[in-house]
């Protein structure tokens, strides 16, 4: 379908500004060449700046994907592994791949609480604590700076925080990684920059997750790097992009809730809810709309929905309006 709504993959549904897209298209006429070693170093610049952190600390990937792969293939050998479930699916498979002790703390509805207490007694030996804060798919806040600098009081403790959604949240433990050496922060410039088909992602790094990256070298392609280079120079366009798209957040689920839809509180860019529609998913795809179906990955019922352009969310719920309407129709 070629005009299908994309509301599955938490993009940003606005494109970067024409400065952005031009660098892209800059980056483009050097499509024969390799990243230039420079350009590498002021970009691992301007994001230790915006980040506010030492540009040491910065280590670059495409997407952060790789970034929590790397950090589980080299840290789960002599370590047990604690990540929450449900967790950013991709990680939880590669665990499944490379773990051989691999804890799941479960986050039970409504509240998807997390417990510190069982993260304190889980990490009774050394341990790799993985923890997507805000949690996707719940959009929920898991962890503060008290449980986080609990678990890094633990010196046999590693903790990885993924950041993702941090510019929605406003939550991040960036400016902790100094003094906490076994802390690392994992970010991407797909969301709130809108650059997902560039696929930028970076590590802030602790200093005991350091070696471990000295020879992790990301050569990322030329389009990618220049657009991210013109967008994090000059990022005050995310903040336009994050208010319309809270502000969409908020509408929206209001919407939901007055078709009578549980909709649960999110810190990020997309919305969980829950249906009792099993077939909803397939049905807003037999509209053209396309949402994440949670069946399989976690619980029957639940649906995860990012936010898209004004025009996108009342397609979105319309479809759901009728759909609700055909369904308690036929009860």
């Amino acid at each position: 379908m070629l005009n299908e709504i994309k509301l599955n993959m938490n993009e940003m549904p606005y494109l970067p500004p024409r400065e952005v897209i031009e660098a892209a298209q800059k980056g483009l006429s050097n499509l024969n060449r390799y990243a230039n070693p420079r350009d590498l170093e002021l970009l691992r610049g301007l994001l230790a700046a915006y980040s506010g952190v030492s540009k040491k600390n910065i280590i670059l990937s495409t997407g952060s994907d790789p970034l929590l792969r790397e950090i589980i293939h080299v840290f789960s050998r002599r370590r047990k592994v604690i990540m929450v479930n449900p967790s950013f699916f991709p990680t939880v498979q590669c665990a499944k791949e490379f773990v051989t002790k691999l804890i799941k703390i479960q986050l039970r509805p409504p509240e998807f609480n997390l417990d510190a207490d069982i993260i304190t007694s889980e990490t009774n030996e050394p341990s790799l604590v993985i923890i997507d804060n805000p949690n996707n798919p719940t959009g929920k806040i898991l962890i503060d700076r008290e449980m986080a600098k609990t678990i890094l009081d633990n010196k046999n403790t590693l903790l990885v925080v993924d950041e993702a959604y941090h510019e929605f949240s406003g939550v991040t433990f960036a400016d902790m990684v100094e003094e906490h050496s076994n802390l690392s922060v994992v970010r991407t410039l797909d969301k709130a920059f809108g650059l997902a088909g560039a696929r930028i992602g970076y590590l802030i790094a602790g200093e005991d997750f350091l070696d471990a990256f000295s020879t992790f070298y990301a050569f990322l392609p030329q389009s990618s790097l220049y657009s991210a280079m013109e967008a994090v120079k000059d990022p005050s366009y995310i903040k336009k992009n994050i208010k319309l798209t809270i502000k969409e957040r908020e509408r929206v689920g209001k919407k939901l809730k007055e078709m009578g839809l549980q909709v649960y509180p999110s810190t990020t860019n997309f919305l969980l809810i829950k249906s009792n529609i099993p077939s909803v998913a397939r049905e807003l795809k037999d509209k053209g709309i396309l949402v994440l179906d949670l069946s399989n990955q976690w619980l029957p019922d639940y649906i995860r929905v990012s936010l898209g352009t004004l025009k996108e969310n009342n397609i979105f719920l319309s479809s759901m309006k009728e759909i609700l309407r055909i369904c308690n129709k036929g009860e």
